[in-house]
């Protein structure tokens, strides 16, 4: 018996950024000009892109990633993430120069600063975007991208998407302007309350505030906003009406990637068919899962974890 094309198309695609995580810990973050001793260091696969790929892939969903590395020595740290995680990695395209560089400070109480440093990012092209997305989309219903590939081509990512009937994710980070059309191409868009204080002009402190944004969002055309609230959950907002999903609480340790957990796990529950509510949840559950480690792609959880975790929740 041959799968229905509806069947097929249960891929997800991630169409972004990756890096060479370079992450310190320490009690405290310095102040300007001062330096001080730190805990630990870490050297691990990153990128809001090759996260979002590495969660999706964790989830269980069949993952592709578009992106650019270099052919530097972090070349194969890359690969070798993104391969470990069972992601598909043959439109990620190597070219001269270094790879993308994240410069990560975390303090004791897991807050986070971070710099990014595109380089082989900015040779993402739409030639590559164009291959890749023809290629898979017999396969593939979902698109996740994110704002840390050039600016130029977040309108051609999401509008490819579009003609290939994928529904189109955005993960608005780090938050930028984007023009009035690119809204009209995308299905979900999911910002922090940061984020979506940018973008919408409206400041998010509560449900009540991430409400008026995610309609906002809706009034540029955009399908559903799905607004986090770190510990006061997610607000889900659509023509039908606004949902609240509350939070998991743990104790965190590194909140590094806990969004890129969220994008992706919501990602694969989409394209296997749950509903924008219960991807939500499980999403919920991922990013819960994760600050609770140090690190960004080891911190990302595998599917068995996060429903356990929601188990063991459930019955308590």
């Amino acid at each position: 018996m041959t799968d229905s094309p509806a069947a097929a198309r249960t891929g997800v695609v991630i169409v972004g950024s990756v890096t060479a995580d370079v992450t310190t810990f320490s009690q405290r973050l310095p102040a300007r000009g001062e330096t001080i001793l730190g805990d630990q260091f870490t050297l691990f696969l990153g990128g809001k892109g090759a996260n979002q790929a590495v969660a999706a892939g964790r989830a269980g969903a069949r993952t592709s990633f578009v992106g650019c590395v270099g052919d530097d020595l972090f070349h194969d740290l890359i690969v070798d993430g993104l391969t470990s995680a069972g992601v598909d990695i043959t439109h990620l395209r190597t070219v001269p120069g270094p790879t993308g560089i994240a410069h990560i400070r975390v303090d004791a109480s897991a807050q986070n600063d971070i710099v990014m440093v595109p380089l082989a990012n900015a040779h993402l092209s739409t030639e590559q975007i164009d291959a890749a997305l023809a290629e898979l989309a017999p396969t593939t219903s979902v698109l996740l991208t994110q704002l840390e590939t050039p600016s130029a081509l977040t309108a051609h990512i999401t509008a490819r998407g579009r003609e290939h009937g994928m529904t189109v994710i955005l993960d608005p980070a780090p938050a930028a302007p984007l023009p009035s059309e690119v809204w009209q191409t995308i299905d979900i868009v999911t910002p922090n309350e940061t984020e979506a204080s940018v973008l919408s002009g409206i400041t998010v402190t509560d449900a009540a505030s991430a409400e008026q944004a995610g309609r906002w969002f809706l009034e540029q055309g955009v399908a559903a906003a799905v607004i986090t609230l770190a510990e006061q959950g997610s607000c889900v907002v659509t023509a039908e009406g606004t949902e609240i999903i509350p939070p998991l609480r743990v104790e965190a340790v590194d909140t590094t990637a806990a969004g890129d957990a969220y994008a992706g796990y919501l990602g694969s529950a989409l394209a296997n068919g749950a509903s924008l509510g219960d991807a939500v949840r499980l999403a919920t559950a991922a990013g819960a899962l994760t600050v609770t480690k140090q690190g960004a792609s080891p911190s990302l959880p595998l599917r068995g974890d996060v429903d356990a975790f929601r188990a063991s929740r459930a019955a308590v």
